[in-house]
């Protein structure tokens, strides 16, 4: 008796167990994102932004050190400044990361024979690699876009790129391309990117996620993070170490700033921004 009852309890945990097992492997076989993601309100966005107002990628980068995460969050330097400005210093930017997520598509790159290319054309952005994400730009925003690493696809524009400004943008960056180049300088749109292409984008990319976790210049981006861009490039902040590293890196920006002050008076030269 005592051994039907234990046979029976073990069949009944097996049967339990492989059900588990089975509904696990259904959940995969359709997607899963390891990673959890966060939402935060623009207010509690904005209060972290006033915590790295005018901070460097140099400060943040001692400031990652000095909490424990040295060598985190450096983006490659092969992702630079489309432009810079040394009078206005406008190409520097301080953002919360919203991140997008272009790959290359599979799909024909030919309109079928029973529509002209506009209209094609027009579906494939509308549809497959569209910017539906432009709904969720807020003021502060960094939107972090990780594309085709390989193709010559100007995902971004000097059109495009305007829009997301418009709508509350502080920058952009990308592992891949843009083009109009020339545009997006004349327009002071702070964007860094790997290199400048030239492609639309129907029959070269498509959408594939929004605000989910990507990768750009081999550093993790989750959306909520904190990008700080400059000339030396651009640095991934952690949400969670965010604070705390903005504390450290102001202290270590006010001593150069104090230190700098100091050596601009011995040489006569005029205050600029970069120490008042």
């Amino acid at each position: 008796m005592l051994f039907r009852v234990l046979v029976s309890v073990y069949l009944f945990v097996f049967t339990v167990s492989l059900r588990a097992q089975q509904a696990e492997a259904s959940k995969l076989e359709s997607g899963v994102h390891f990673i959890p993601t966060h939402h935060f309100t623009i207010q509690e966005n904005q209060e972290l932004l006033h915590l790295f107002a005018g901070l460097r990628v140099a400060d943040v980068s001692d400031g990652m050190d000095r909490v424990g995460l040295p060598n985190t969050g450096l983006v490659d330097q092969s992702i630079h400044p489309c432009w810079t400005d040394a009078e206005s210093l406008r190409h520097q930017f301080r953002g919360i990361a919203l991140t997008v997520r272009y790959v290359p598509t599979q799909l024909k790159n030919l309109p079928p024979a029973d529509q002209d290319f506009s209209t094609w054309e027009g579906a494939f952005y509308n549809q497959l690699s569209s910017e539906t994400w432009m709904q969720i730009i807020a003021p502060g925003t960094a939107v972090v876009i990780d594309d085709d690493e390989f193709g010559d696809v100007g995902t971004i524009g000097s059109n495009n790129i305007m829009a997301w400004y418009a709508h509350g943008a502080v920058g952009v960056v990308t592992d891949a391309g843009a083009r109009d180049t020339d545009e997006i300088a004349k327009e002071r749109v702070p964007l860094y990117l790997s290199r400048k292409s030239r492609g639309i984008r129907p029959g070269r990319n498509q959408l594939e996620s929004v605000n989910c976790p990507v990768s750009i210049g081999g550093v993790l981006v989750c959306p909520g993070d904190v990008v700080v861009a400059d000339g030396d490039g651009v640095i991934i902040v952690p949400r969670y170490a965010a604070k705390e590293v903005a504390h450290s890196a102001r202290a270590i920006l006010d001593a150069d700033k104090s230190a700098r002050r100091r050596l601009y008076q011995e040489l006569g030269l005029p205050m600029d921004q970069t120490v008042k």
